[in-house]
């Protein structure tokens, strides 16, 4: 979950260094070139941190998950290693281009090289998502010796629509959060009056995205998550929604509690018939409980479902919040309205903790399954790591990866307190001894 905190700022951000290289080209404007670059220095701290938090996951598979490497290694080893040869290198290299190349390449190589790294940053995210997609649907496989799970169609692993759908939600998602972060850092620069040029620039872009991309984050990509989760992993549709008992025309929980005891939500507030509808589209139809399934195979049911209405809850905010946001920006009002403008400053961790809350909704739901249907998570572990060596190294990671946070918002921090002209602005300054001189 650490770790992943930086892939959403790489993944979110990346379209905008895209967009802003391609503005500067076409317009030759320097203010477009200092706003790609601006987000290019954040971009790269958000890229080493999460190299430096992605390299022990790899480890992992080898340290705490052999037995299930072993079994399932033909499979997800080709996905992995596509992620590490065609999408890490090409988002690296091309990162190279845009932090040293500027002044040693053609500006037309310098936008695509842009371009490149949001490919490549999205590329990485889709060779993901798709080994964890096939983890939650396996398509493509075989049986073989000894009960080892064989490749047999990679095509099958790449283009199965569940991936698609998966890695089509988990884009959006971190949109959002770039949308929203673009905007937030804007409308710092506005509320503290200065680089008042840019602030403009960036909470007009960073509203508009962020608005369209919570909308797709519900529609269609949501939808159509759902629609898989209904088809493929009913129990985990259970337990996110806290229904026990089947029931035709099932009503949609806005909140409650989960009493998995008594087999009931507590104090409840539902919209009858809704989720037959948004499960089967048909507002009397049937949606399996939790109590129709053995009890062994339910999914952590109170951390699936608070997770889960903790993401939608968010989601639905940041729709209000980009539409609001839109609207005073039609109506030329937003860049002199400081409510709104510490509205948009003070949203800007919530998208993080809404697509970590869809990733908890995600892999917690899917247990007992560590591959849905073939293979459960306790059969998956290193038989020779116990539990106190786990616990071991997680107090080591937990201190390492505090001392990374702080490192990264730092860093961070600084970039936005120097802000897109300071840089450049620091270059063309007198040094102090010339200054001292005259």
């Amino acid at each position: 979950m650490f770790h992943y905190l930086f892939p959403i700022g790489t993944m979110g951000l990346a379209p905008f260094i895209a967009w802003y290289n391609y503005r500067a080209l076409k317009t030759g404007e320097e203010r477009y070139s200092q706003a790609a670059r601006f987000w290019t220095r954040i971009f790269a701290v958000n890229f080493a941190v999460g190299v430096v938090t992605g390299i022990p996951m790899e480890f992992q598979f080898g340290t705490n998950w052999a037995a299930f490497s072993a079994k399932t290694g033909s499979v997800i080893g080709q996905p992995l290693m596509m992620e590490g040869v065609y999408a890490f290198f090409l988002e690296s290299v091309f990162l190279g281009v845009l932090l040293y190349g500027r002044d040693r390449v053609s500006p037309a190589l310098y936008t695509t090289s842009a371009v490149a790294v949001w490919l490549g940053s999205w590329l990485s995210g889709f060779f993901i998502v798709a080994t964890d997609a096939w983890m939650q649907h396996p398509v493509g496989y075989v049986i073989g010796a000894g009960g080892r799970i064989q490749l047999q169609s990679l095509a099958a692993v790449l283009l199965s629509p569940f991936a698609w759908w998966q890695f089509a939600h988990v884009m959006t998602g971190a949109v959002v959060a770039g949308g929203f972060v673009v905007a937030g850092i804007g409308a710092y620069y506005l509320l503290a009056k200065r680089d008042v040029g840019f602030g403009r620039e960036f909470v007009r872009t960073g509203v508009i995205v962020a608005l369209v991309a919570s909308a797709l984050a519900v529609f269609p990509t949501g939808d159509r998550n759902g629609f898989d989760v209904t088809t493929y992993q009913p129990v985990k549709l259970a337990a996110m929604e806290g229904l026990f008992q089947s029931q035709h025309g099932a009503p949609l929980a806005i909140i409650g509690m989960p009493d998995v005891a008594g087999h009931k939500l507590l104090d409840p507030i539902f919209v009858p018939d809704l989720l037959s509808f948004l499960a089967y589209g048909n507002f009397r139809a049937n949606v399996a409980g939790l109590t129709s399934y053995a009890t062994e195979l339910w999914p952590p049911v109170t951390l699936t479902y608070y997770a889960y209405h903790v993401m939608v809850g968010l989601g639905t905010i940041f729709i209000a919040v980009a539409a609001g946001a839109a609207f005073l920006l039609w109506r030329r009002r937003l860049f002199t309205m400081p409510l709104a403008l510490w509205a948009l400053l003070l949203v800007m961790p919530f998208p993080y903790i809404a697509n970590e809350a869809g990733w908890v909704t995600t892999e917690v739901g899917r247990q007992p399954w560590i591959v849905y249907g073939l293979m459960k998570t306790p059969a998956a572990i290193s038989p020779n790591v116990v539990s106190g060596e786990t616990v071991f190294t997680l107090i080591g990671f937990v201190g390492m990866y505090f001392l990374l946070g702080v490192l990264f918002l730092l860093l961070t921090l600084r970039e936005i307190a120097i802000g897109p002209a300071g840089h450049a602005a620091a270059a063309a300054s007198p040094a102090p001894d010339l200054v001292a001189e005259r």
